[in-house]
This record gives structure tokens, sequence and C-alpha cells, in this order.
């Protein structure tokens, strides 16, 4: 997966790579650092990652991950 920072969403549209199916995808840095600042993504580093995920806390962290990301188009 690839990341490119566009200063509008003009510019991403004339983007040679652009993809009519992505555009969900387009939204402000603010929005993208709040999806990566969720504790799903902080705790990778934890020497219990794995058993973290399954766990209550883990499961609410992902739920409301979910509930950040963008739904794809098409």
């Amino acid at each position: 997966m690839n990341m490119n920072l566009f200063r509008s969403e003009e510019h991403a549209r004339n983007w040679d790579g652009y993809d009519d199916s992505m555009v969900s995808s387009l939204m402000p840095v603010a929005v993208w650092a709040d999806i990566f600042s969720n504790p799903f993504f902080r705790e990778r580093g934890r020497i219990d990652y794995i058993s973290w995920t399954r766990s209550e806390a883990g499961a609410d962290a992902f739920t409301s991950l979910r509930a950040l990301l963008p739904r794809a188009s098409g």
C-alpha cells in the first residue's frame, strides 16, 4: 500500500495513478492522524500484542478503528 499526500482533492484527481475506486480515502491528514493514533496501531510494540488484540480492550480498539476507516467504493 502506498500513501500519497496531495494539496487538494483536485491535485489527487490529476495524479496519473488516480483511481476512482479510492475516492473514499481522500481525507484530510488530520483524519488519517486520528486513524493511525488508534490503540490498535499504537500498541503494536507490546510483547503481548496478539493476545492483547483478542482482549476486550483490543476488540474495542479494533471496533473504533473500523468506524474511522473509509469505505471503499465500487
